[in-house]
């Protein structure tokens, strides 16, 4: 189908939970995506599940039709086990293939796995590789094998793969010979808010908690984290805000591991002031994280000036560069001795903490991944 005599696209994106929402990386990478180009006079639809927000009903926002100029559709969803992706990015796929699209956009690999859907009639299908999902703990068997479709999908049908991290993009070269583009996320700076909120409901003053802000998962490396934190000596607190994502077992044992330390604080899935507030105010930021694509709560982080430590896997130790501390990834020991090393040192921390908005909002642009991804429609 030929674009629009104006030059203007007709888009569709699915994959995603819903949005507006931060139930995860995905759904914000695509309201970032969908709104700037219905900015830009494009003709955006994006498919959102019907269904619950992932950490409970009461996080549920007003049914849109229409968000800052992307029209919003909701699909057909079986909410049970691992069936909500699948069945809703099958009538996702389905409307994209005989809707009016230039492109169709295809978030994450399990989604791929209905990418051939809208090929077959003759549409431009683009994915996203948001990370190698099938490596992620977790999934089950049936679950990781039906991903795994999925990426195998994307790797011979999409004309264009768009991947996070270069690690990524060797692995598929290697695996498929199969080139792909690499467009890391993007952030925008943020605006620092004093501590209110976090105050009266969790007791947390500047600069007195250690932060990791995130899914309650276990490729996250949480588990590695509550261990190191145990052994530290320390009158920081440590705060775990999130949601479980499916994982909801994981989460009870996390609990159950930490709760003989007054010193652990779990907020729940946060959003809006509290959000802000937590990533404003934290001494230093921890994603100890075994499995990523690119972290967007890594970004957000440091674009709120935080000192940053994470595990020294290439997806986190590439985004920050010279400007944050890595720790071996899996190793409680060194997550241990990193931790203290920056508790012990506050002009350290303090030095991180003055580049790395900068660095960050410098280096990854929205703007210029909206960009890029609009020349791969084309």
């Amino acid at each position: 189908m030929a674009p629009k005599k104006n030059g203007k696209l007709r888009i569709a994106m699915l994959g995603h939970k819903r949005i507006p929402s931060r139930e995860g990386g995905v759904e914000i990478v695509v309201e970032e995506l969908s709104t700037r180009m219905a900015q830009l006079g494009h003709d955006v639809t994006c498919y959102n599940r019907k269904g619950h927000h992932v950490s409970g009903e009461e996080f549920d926002s007003e049914l849109l039709s229409e968000y800052k100029g992307v029209k919003i559709k909701r699909v057909f969803t079986i909410q049970k086990g691992g069936l909500a992706a699948a069945t809703s990015s099958f009538f996702a796929a389905l409307k994209a293939a005989f809707g009016k699209y230039d492109a169709v956009h295809f978030h994450a690999e399990g989604p791929c796995s209905m990418l051939w859907l809208p090929k077959m009639f003759g549409k431009r299908c683009v994915a996203t590789v948001h990370g190698l999902d099938h490596q992620r703990a977790k999934w089950g068997r049936l679950a990781s094998a039906y991903i795994l479709f999925g990426e195998k999908c994307a790797a011979k049908f999409a004309d264009e793969i768009i991947v996070l991290s270069e690690n990524v993009q060797n692995y598929f070269k290697e695996k498929y010979n199969r080139d792909t583009v690499f467009i890391p996320n993007g952030i925008s700076p943020s605006q620092n808010e004093i501590a209110e909120e976090i105050t009266e409901k969790f007791g947390l003053e500047k600069e007195n908690y250690i932060l990791y802000l995130g899914r309650i998962v276990p490729e996250k490396g949480l588990g590695y984290l509550v261990d190191a934190y145990k052994e530290l000596k320390t009158d920081k607190k440590l705060v775990i805000a999130g949601g479980a994502s499916d994982t909801a077992e994981f989460e009870r044992e996390l609990k159950a591991a930490a709760a003989d330390d007054e010193r652990i604080i779990f907020t729940g899935f946060v959003q809006g002031k509290i959000w802000r507030e937590l990533y404003s105010n934290a001494y230093v930021y921890v994603l100890p994280s075994d499995v990523e694509g690119m972290p967007l709560s890594l970004l957000e982080a440091m674009s709120f000036g935080n000192c940053c430590l994470t595990s020294d896997i290439p997806e986190c130790s590439s985004v920050i560069g010279e400007n944050g501390v890595t720790f071996k990834a899996g190793n409680v020991k060194d997550l241990r001795c990193r931790l203290d090393y920056l508790c012990r040192n506050s002009q350290i921390t303090q030095k991180y903490k003055e580049q790395s908005s900068d660095y960050v909002c410098g280096k990854y642009n929205w703007n210029d991944v909206t960009k890029k991804t609009l020349e791969l429609y084309k």
